[in-house]
């Protein structure tokens, strides 16, 4: 491991990632608005492993392969954000909802899925993990310490995930008993999922 202080640095740097609201905590409020606390929390969960995807994919060199090949990066953030708008194209067209009981939701299961392929299509985390932890490797066992140093960010920013479905949950429930307001929020919803995949498409290449 680092010494304390770079290790302090970095927990410094990754909880102030993790707590600055940007795609993900955008996409885990727009998801709880949509399908409740329960589908919030399954897409934070699914949203952390998707993190992790790029954690042990970066400490065995593929996240590195694909930030170096122009191809591979710009496949990854096409898919990612094609399906992102996917995402926000449906909720906006089913939330055209009257009454709260007619809201159809897609269910932990899609949830904790689409929350998985979100963040495991998103090269942005890939680019942060790959430019941040290895500078702070003191060993020659680097992919060990990258999963260690991977494993604390994710951890990180799941639980700054989870905050926000709680505080998004209980926008939501105080909105129930408004469904027109309910139906322009899941509008919005569906506006921020495609916004973010608009944002995704120009993400630059890292180096």
């Amino acid at each position: 491991m680092p010494d304390f202080q770079t290790f302090f640095l970095f927990l410094a740097a990754s909880l102030l990632v993790a707590i600055t609201p940007g795609p993900g905590i955008f996409y885990i409020v727009a998801r709880t608005l949509v399908g409740g606390r329960t589908e919030g929390l399954a897409s934070s969960v699914g949203l952390g492993l998707g993190g992790l995807v790029h954690v042990f994919g970066g400490a065995v060199g593929i996240s590195a392969l694909v930030m170096a090949s122009a191809e591979a990066f710009t496949f990854l953030k096409i898919a990612g954000a094609l399906y992102l708008i996917w995402l926000g194209l449906k909720t906006w067209r089913e939330a055209r909802i009257v009454e709260p009981t007619e809201v159809q939701t897609t269910g932990v299961g899609r949830a904790f899925r689409d929350g998985i392929i979100v963040e495991a299509l998103n090269p942005k985390t890939a680019a942060f993990f790959l430019a941040f932890i290895p500078s702070l490797s003191t060993s020659a066992n680097v992919a060990a310490q990258f999963i260690v140093l991977g494993l604390i960010s994710v951890a990180l920013n799941t639980s700054a995930d989870l905050v926000a479905t709680h505080w998004a949950a209980k926008a939501r429930a105080g909105l129930a008993r408004r469904p027109s307001i309910l139906a322009k929020m899941r509008q919005v919803s569906g506006a921020i999922m495609c916004a973010l995949g608009a944002t995704l498409v120009f993400a630059p290449r890292a180096g």
